[in-house]
């Protein structure tokens, strides 16, 4: 008969090896997370981008993009597949711009200056992520849903003054939660995203919440006020996705319930900064 310490040692070996493995597998997505994060830290401020710098310095986002184009995520926790996913849209949104930068296009349905001027840029344009061929749409319409959380619709940033804040960081798994808890708090403080206005009263929300109206409807429709539940599923899910940080008259004004709401024309001005901020 084998002894107990034979048997148990192969198997000690094989999780030693598997942590090791793991280990790797942590420090490789770590260390293609802090390439993007350099440049996001460098050429990204409340939201906006130096583009004509980003574009002079495109290595290492070329660089990050290669790593994502065969990165497995299979075997990733589900933070890290959030991350990942986020991260990986909101470099594409980068490179799509910065190979046809200076935007000046002439179509009349957006401004000059906008990822929109790109034909295809959303729903043509393939990119490879994770050992698949996808658009920036089918990121948006086909991946991101799949992980239950609408915060991912306002952290992915569209290359557009409407769009969710671009950060100045990348995702990170650890934080994952605070970040996205930071995207939603911020939704109330930016214009592009909720305006409640007591004296009017009306709720004037971004076009997201009626793009993405399933997945809002699905995880904060059942979260808002009592008072709303003669309210459509997609307009409690807006109030109830910024109530926490309403001010006083605000909240009044939704629990008197004879708000109107109404969703603002999308911005799709480009987030430039270049010739605003001196480079």
């Amino acid at each position: 008969m084998r002894s107990v310490r034979s048997v148990l040692v192969p198997f000690a070996l094989f999780a030693l090896f598997a942590a090791v493995a793991s280990a790797q597998e942590s420090l490789a997505d770590a260390a293609r997370r802090k390439a993007l994060d350099q440049l996001l830290d460098l050429y990204v401020r409340n939201g906006d981008v130096y583009y004509r710098a980003l574009k002079a310095e495109r290595g290492k986002l070329d660089g990050f993009l290669n790593l994502v184009a065969t990165a497995s995520v299979a075997k990733m926790s589900r933070e890290e597949q959030i991350a990942f996913w986020l991260n990986a849209y909101d470099a594409i949104v980068l490179r799509t711009i910065v190979d046809h930068y200076p935007i000046q296009g002439h179509s009349p349905d957006y401004p000059a200056k906008s990822i929109r001027q790109i034909p295809g840029a959303f729903e043509r344009l393939p990119h490879r992520v994770a050992g698949r061929t996808l658009t920036l749409d089918q990121i948006e319409k086909d991946v991101l849903p799949s992980f239950n959380d609408p915060r991912v619709f306002f952290a992915i940033g569209r290359g557009a003054v409407g769009s969710g804040r671009l950060r100045s960081e990348a995702f990170v798994p650890v934080r994952l939660e605070e970040q996205l808890s930071d995207v939603a708090s911020e939704c109330v403080q930016r214009g592009q995203c909720v305006q409640i206005d007591p004296e009017t009263g009306k709720v004037n929300a971004s076009a997201i919440f009626s793009w993405r109206e399933k997945e809002f409807a699905a995880g904060y429709a059942d979260k808002s006020p009592a008072a709303l539940a003669n309210r459509s599923p997609i307009e409690r899910a807006i109030v109830a996705f910024v109530y926490p940080k309403l001010l006083n008259a605000e909240k009044e004004l939704v629990q008197k319930n004879t708000f109107e709401v109404a969703y603002k024309p999308f911005d799709w001005t480009l987030n430039d900064l270049t010739g605003r901020g001196g480079r």
